[in-house]
């Protein structure tokens, strides 16, 4: 019963932004960690950023650092994933996903449930 459906990808040109949303629902929201992960064709699924379930603490991966900004709204129900200054390597299908948990991981076997997907394309 559990779902979670992202939204706000598309293709960008470089040095562009998106916003990325991700709506639960079937869990109690305020009590996961959120996470956003990525996979590009022929990689591995990477770690992009998490937060806490109060919002204090968040984690992102080097790569994304300065640009990207993880949020999320506990009375929407809603983990958002900023993303400013895109470049083509940024260029994956991201996905969200909660891990009951209180301490944030970059690992995602440790992430209980996961969405679907949205692509995110950036031209150079």
């Amino acid at each position: 019963q559990v779902q979670l459906v992202e939204s706000g990808g598309g293709l960008v040109q470089a040095g562009g932004s998106l916003r990325l949303s991700c709506a639960a629902s079937g869990l109690t929201f305020s009590r996961y960690v959120m996470g956003w992960f990525r996979q590009a064709p022929g990689k591995e699924r990477e770690f992009v950023a998490a937060i806490n379930r109060s919002g204090a603490n968040t984690l992102y991966t080097d790569p994304v650092k300065g640009r990207f900004t993880i949020s999320r709204d506990n009375a929407k129900n809603t983990v958002y994933l900023q993303m400013n200054g895109l470049k083509p390597e940024d260029t994956a299908v991201y996905y969200c996903a909660a891990d009951y948990a209180i301490v944030v991981v970059p690992i995602p076997g440790e992430y209980d449930h996961w969405g679907q997907g949205t692509q995110v394309s950036v031209s150079s």
